[in-house]
């Protein structure tokens, strides 16, 4: 027979057409996933939340007592009916502090205690109380450790906000000067337009190596990546040790002699490999990250703890995904872990800002539980609420989920008897081929 040439391989249609359609499904398949969860964040800004601080204790001005704290809180809450981009939380300074510290809010606007005093100092009657009156101030306070493009939108915001505030209380100053006998001159005018003094600062401070609040995004896909590829080593060493594989040297091949046992013993095999080099990948990559990189960490055994938990809870995944569908499942498994995953992990742009497909596959897409839990351990004090124990929590049932499909789908085949190696003189069709005969053993090397 023949042997083929390159021509006449390239001229097989078949090939043509399996490739090209693997690799269209894979090209669009990822740009339509990757661009289209991060192309227009904010025309798919909603409910983004931020906390609203009124500190106001109020101050009397014309024979009554007035708190322009609430009048600036209602202004908000009234602009937002129309605008549901931002859900303003109106809480107090200690809740606004326990939620930035939590990642539960991505900025505050925080309205001080002297606000209302500071504000009718501006139109105070004596010209020396007016130039030794003390400015208002509004403070604007961002998160970056919730995601730095979920704070940047935040502070953004609460600024627009602050700043819409400041020209309606001008608005108000300028009427109340208006009506003394003694006219204000032109500077004074201009500062009471404009009276409010908009101040930025960090609500939750990060350390200099934390990736301005993406080390944890960075680690988690780290350690999804790592589960993957270690999934994929595993699945052809076992297959390699249990002779279904060659393995080629440079020009030399070596093969071992076929051991006949069932998909699930395979299974099995390749899931105990996985969880003995979790340990090690694991191990390895906090020792690069935090003892060579010297990134910003705290929690060092629980954060051991759970990069091995995690990279072996994807690679049982992944194993599961191989053992079910062959060959196709490790698409599957690199659509699942990364190309759905990542542009609905929240990680860089937020979940409220992101389509509602994505937002829905954020619920239960891996990543995204991986990197809220990573959060916690790195920027958050290791807290239970600020999204540990939901990954923790989301780890336990993908364990289990992967156990029950990976075993059941592979029993069932063993069950049928689609062996991986059929022999076509076997009594039942997939049965193994008998002992004695070239599939159940081949030279070592050729």
């Amino acid at each position: 027979m023949p042997q083929p040439t390159p021509p006449s391989v390239l001229r097989r249609p078949r090939l043509w057409i399996g490739t090209g359609l693997i690799a269209a499904v894979v090209s669009i398949l990822f740009a339509l996933l990757y661009v289209g969860g991060n192309v227009n964040p904010r025309g798919n800004l909603r409910d983004l939340p931020v906390a609203l601080v009124n500190a106001d204790s109020g101050a009397d001005a014309g024979g009554r007592h007035v708190n322009l704290g609430e009048q600036i809180v209602s202004g908000i809450q009234k602009a937002a009916k129309g605008d549901k981009s931002i859900d303003w939380q109106v809480v107090s300074r200690e809740e606004a502090d326990k939620r930035l510290g939590r990642g539960k809010v991505f900025g505050a606007l925080v309205i001080p205690k002297d606000f209302s005093a500071t504000v009718t100092g501006l139109t105070a009657p004596q010209p020396a109380a007016q130039g030794k009156a003390t400015p208002p101030t509004l403070t604007v306070l961002t998160n970056q450790a919730a995601g730095s493009i979920g704070s940047s939108m935040s502070s953004q915001a609460a600024q627009k906000a602050a700043h819409a505030a400041s020209a309606q209380l001008g608005q108000e100053l300028l009427k109340q000067a208006g009506a003394q006998k003694t006219p204000l001159p032109t500077a004074a005018q201009l500062k009471l337009a404009d009276p409010v003094t908009v101040n930025v600062a960090d609500g939750h401070p990060l350390g200099s190596r934390s990736a301005m609040g993406l080390s944890a995004f960075y680690y988690a896909l780290v350690l999804v990546v790592c589960g993957m590829l270690g999934a994929n080593v595993v699945n052809s060493q076992v297959d390699t040790a249990l002779g279904y594989l060659h393995t080629d040297y440079g020009p030399i091949r070596k093969r071992e002699p076929v051991q006949h046992t069932s998909r699930v013993r395979t299974l099995a095999i390749g899931m105990a490999l996985m969880l003995g080099l979790s340990l090690v990948m694991g191990t390895l990559v906090e020792v690069a990250t935090v003892g060579i990189l010297d990134m910003d960490a705290s929690h060092l055994g629980l954060l051991w703890l759970y990069s091995v938990a995690t990279i072996a809870v994807v690679g049982i995944g992944s194993l599961a995904l191989f053992a079910a569908f062959g060959t196709p499942g490790m698409l599957l498994a690199t659509i699942v872990f990364v190309a759905m995953a990542v542009p609905s992990s929240g990680a860089t742009v937020p979940v409220q800002a992101l389509p509602g497909f994505f937002r829905a596959l954020a619920e239960f897409e891996p990543l995204r539980q991986l990197t809220e839990g990573l959060r916690s351990l790195l920027y958050y004090g290791a807290q239970a609420d600020a999204g540990l124990s939901r990954a923790w929590a989301s780890m336990g049932v993908a364990f289990v989920a992967a156990l029950v499909f990976g075993f059941a789908v592979t029993r069932v085949y063993d069950r049928r008897g689609l062996h991986r190696i059929p022999h076509p003189d076997a009594g039942t069709p997939g049965a193994p081929a008998p002992a004695g005969t070239p599939e159940a053993a081949e030279p070592t090397t050729a």
